[in-house]
């Protein structure tokens, strides 16, 4: 799958909602898709990623189906990640069409975050806040 980024290129989907679907991106290819039913287990997972892959840009994009919980991870990850990265809200309508029949565990909200990293939303970078205060 061609999603255009750069070969070193880290980019995380994620699809906030009661189940948490995420997928992970490094060198043009999917590395992980998972689930989560726990905003602090995403989070803490992410940075995790985020902070062992070298990439030379780290995006991560959050699907706005659910904004208070996709606020809640965008917080979460500022206030717990010590680096920057860029962070993107996404418009997630039309990602479960496709698999509107396909939720056998979770699934259809996995593939959710893959195709959230397809999208293109409002993008800003993140700073820690230990560098802003």
């Amino acid at each position: 799958m061609d999603l255009g980024f750069e070969k070193d290129d880290l980019v995380i989907g994620i699809d906030p909602g009661s189940r948490i679907g995420l997928s992970i991106f490094f060198f043009g290819k999917e590395i992980e898709n998972s689930l989560y039913n726990s905003v602090e287990d995403l989070v803490s997972h992410v940075i995790n990623v985020l902070a062992e892959l070298r990439a030379k840009r780290k995006l991560v994009k959050i699907g706005n189906g659910n904004m208070e919980i996709a606020r809640k991870i965008s917080t979460m990850l500022n206030l717990k990640f010590c680096s920057s990265f860029e962070l993107e809200f996404v418009d997630e309508r039309k990602t479960s069409l496709k698999i509107k029949n396909f939720n056998q565990r979770g699934k259809r909200d996995m593939l959710s975050a893959k195709y959230i990293i397809q999208r293109e939303g409002y993008r800003h970078f993140v700073l820690p806040l230990s560098i802003t205060g």
